[in-house]
């Protein structure tokens, strides 16, 4: 039933999604960002506020609509507010896909690799396609978008993907990153982009329960705030995702993660391991370059799936409406 609503009103989201990105703006003078946890209301639409920040003499919310997982920045002038500590926003906003995700997440949050949701609704004829954009001396690798776009231009148009972008990626890729706008504004792709940490630390001798965000020293605040800043800086809006560098996590690094109201999410297909998509998986190549197999792994399933792409019978899915439907009918 998602499928068929979403082809009834892909002209709409088109339209309006352009006028969207046209109006998006790069905040280069954002003081005072912090978490900040609410209610806010702007007829007919309940928001959950999760930032606050300023802006040449402006006050914005970054917030998130608990039912579809889409998040927006707007004038906090435009809406009625509540502030809510966390714990009353997660009780106010109980029965919604967005804090069901959240109590998922903190339930499998034992595992020290892959932590977070795996795959969406496993009804899906098709895959939610993720690919991490960590810090590299590579070119970002185009083959990814160029082929996606040229296999679902005339049956998905814009093709979702979610992007895990990290703050140094987006310091070393500014032609990359401008690049990927542009595909964005001509409507080619539509991205989420998701909080992938700032300097993704990583050593290739420690051990995993003290490798990357688990490095002692790490200061998780700075990993997750300045990479929302940047993305804001350059006209990027920070989903309510957030991938782990090398989907590497413990217990209490998750209950980190959801304390800023942000979603972790892994994969239960990584192509370069050698992992199988199956209906719904969460797929993760790498777009930085670092990971060529990945990307040709990707490159053949699309191949083999031609036929049932130009028939709408195999699909790319947003990552929001996937985990949005995942939890939708859940308890």
């Amino acid at each position: 039933m998602r499928t068929v609503i979403k082809y009834l009103l892909l002209p709409f989201l088109i339209s309006t999604s352009a006028l969207t990105l046209h109006a998006q703006q790069d905040f280069l003078n954002i003081t005072n960002y912090r978490v900040y946890y609410g209610w806010a209301h702007n007829y007919p639409q309940d928001w959950i506020i999760l930032r606050r920040f300023e802006n040449q003499g402006k006050d914005y919310f970054l917030m998130v609509n608990p039912q579809t997982l889409e998040t927006k920045v707007n004038e906090s002038s435009f809406y009625q507010a509540k502030p809510m500590t966390l714990a009353e926003t997660r009780i106010f906003f109980k029965k919604t896909p967005y804090e069901k995700a959240l109590n998922s997440v903190e339930k499998q949050s034992v595992a020290i690799q892959d932590a977070g949701i795996e795959r969406g609704m496993p009804t899906e004829t098709g895959i939610s396609l993720t690919a991490d954009l960590c810090p590299s001396h590579r070119p970002l690798d185009r083959r990814i978008f160029t082929t996606m776009i040229a296999e679902f231009q005339k049956v998905e148009k814009p093709a979702p993907i979610a992007l895990s972008v990290s703050g140094m990626w987006m310091l070393q890729h500014k032609q990359d990153l401008e690049w990927l706008k542009q595909l964005r504004n001509n409507g080619d792709i539509r991205i989420t982009w998701v909080n992938h940490s700032y300097t993704h630390r990583v050593s290739k001798n420690a051990p995993l329960k003290t490798n990357f965000l688990l490095e002692p020293g790490t200061d998780i605040n700075y990993e997750v705030l300045a990479t929302e800043q940047l993305m804001l800086k350059n006209g990027l809006v920070p989903s309510v995702f957030f991938r782990f560098p090398g989907l590497v996590s413990d217990q209490q690094l998750v209950y980190k993660i959801t304390n800023f109201g942000l979603i972790p999410i892994g994969s239960d297909a990584w192509l370069a391991k050698g992992q199988q998509p199956q209906a719904g998986s969460i797929v993760l190549i790498h777009g930085n370059g670092n990971e060529p197999v990945g990307v040709a792994d990707f490159i053949k399933l699309l191949q083999s799936k031609t036929k049932q792409i130009a028939n709408k019978q195999w699909l790319l899915y947003d990552l929001r409406e996937s985990v949005d439907e995942e939890f939708e009918g859940t308890n």
